[in-house]
């Protein structure tokens, strides 16, 4: 499988402190989306589903994370392996939380075992493509009020959305290089990194 960027903490993709992975390529493409970079199928760094599970399991030895987030480009592109790694990750004990452009209606329609696997080891699902005309204000980590959340396990049913707050986390390589990460408006973060 093919990843953008393996974040081994964050605070700002999810429930808690979690690892989050970017997956490359994206067959959805949303207009006005945050990672453009993501979308093509070329690039990012070959990962195998084990290698990839254990940096997870690695991360929550060293640093307590509680899951990981699989964000985008389109994890359902590479659903097969991404299932993989979240089963994986579930038999720790830890948590999966997916983000799709697709709707939950046309993935389990889909008849494909890929989607049902990744579908069956994710415990909070997104869904929907990000849509800038509809700019959500209230709920954390998504970026637009069409997009849904779906507790597919037990495990985050408790979760209250309207109290968590939206996360943006800046990190300064050694190199001077600056990662971004985490969700803010576009003017917002247009003007967080114009001043940078």
């Amino acid at each position: 499988m093919w990843v953008n960027r393996f974040l081994a903490v964050s605070a700002a993709e999810g429930p808690g402190l979690r690892s989050a992975v970017w997956t490359q390529g994206c067959s959805i493409r949303c207009p006005g989306c945050f990672n453009p970079h993501t979308w093509s199928p070329r690039g990012g760094e070959p990962v195998t589903p084990e290698e990839l599970a254990g940096r997870v399991r690695a991360a929550a030895q060293e640093h307590g994370v509680e899951g990981v987030t699989l964000l985008g480009g389109e994890p359902f592109d590479q659903a097969g392996p991404l299932a993989v790694v979240a089963a994986r990750v579930r038999g720790d004990g830890l948590s999966v939380m997916t983000f799709t452009g697709h709707v939950l209606e046309d993935l389990r329609s889909a008849g494909r075992a890929d989607y049902d696997a990744l579908l069956d080891a994710t415990d909070l699902l997104v869904d929907g493509p990000y849509r800038a005309d509809l700019p959500e204000r209230e709920r954390p980590w998504v970026g637009s009020a069409n997009q849904r959340f779906h507790h597919l396990t037990p495990r985050y049913a408790d979760l209250d959305l309207t109290t968590l707050p939206n996360r943006l986390e800046l990190r300064v390589r050694p190199d001077g290089t600056v990662e971004v990460n985490g969700f803010a408006d576009p003017a917002t973060l247009e003007q967080l990194l114009d001043d940078a």
